[in-house]
């Protein structure tokens, strides 16, 4: 490949990180990255928690709890240095690093098709869980309503986020990353212990119990 080529294909690739909304702003504060990080990985973490620790136990489950967040931790700081382990290169996308280990083809055929089942599989998950948790919300604020069905609520959020995917950059959503965050935080708070609410397995077989520990 001579020296044009290899100006065109850089050429190429710039316009493509201008034209990404998550390459096309490197004009970001530390704070925004924070957001978007607690965002991405305690919101469904939280969601996901009380289930988790009422299938695990306390012991277990705060056992597996600090596990993950060590795993977490270094799987991100694994990121982090694979982000510009080449010098003069920056690999902004999981194909990019799938291409550099694997080769060209081979490493799109094994990177993309296990972002696609993951991105599919996270859409409708969040779609669902998200569209039951707006209905939850219209329920507890107006109980006398007429019931709406839930559908119409992931439809709801579904529109929300189609205007939202529309914004230039992740720079543009800050404000609602960092609400997002907010209330991932926030949401761990409760009132304490409650009367008449049993805090022992929820499972009273032994078969029972083993299959909540591996289920969460």
């Amino acid at each position: 490949m001579g020296i044009g080529d290899e100006r065109e294909k850089d050429a190429r690739e710039k316009a493509i990180d201008d034209w990404l909304p998550i390459t096309s702003s490197r004009n970001t504060k530390w704070w925004y990255s924070a957001f978007h990080n607690v965002t991405a990985m305690v919101g469904a973490g939280v969601l996901s928690l009380p289930y988790a620790m009422a299938g695990l136990g306390w012991g277990p489950g705060v056992v597996i709890l600090v596990l993950s967040w060590i795993i977490t931790l270094y799987t991100l700081w694994k990121m982090v240095e694979m982000h510009e382990m080449v010098p003069g290169k920056r690999f902004d996308r999981y194909h990019e690093l799938g291409q550099y280990a694997f080769g060209e083809k081979l490493g799109l055929w094994i990177v993309v098709p296990q972002q696609l089942i993951v991105e599919v599989g996270v859409d409708i998950a969040y779609m669902i869980t998200d569209g039951k948790s707006l209905q939850k919300f219209h329920n507890t604020v107006c109980p006398d309503c007429k019931p709406i069905r839930t559908t119409y609520f992931i439809m709801i959020f579904a529109s929300v986020h189609f205007v939202l995917s529309h914004l230039p950059n992740f720079n543009s959503i800050s404000g609602v990353s960092f609400a997002a965050a907010v209330m991932s935080l926030t949401s761990s708070f409760h009132k304490g212990v409650q009367p008449d609410v049993h805090y022992s397995y929820k499972a009273s077989t032994t078969s029972g119990r083993v299959f909540a520990f591996l289920s969460p």
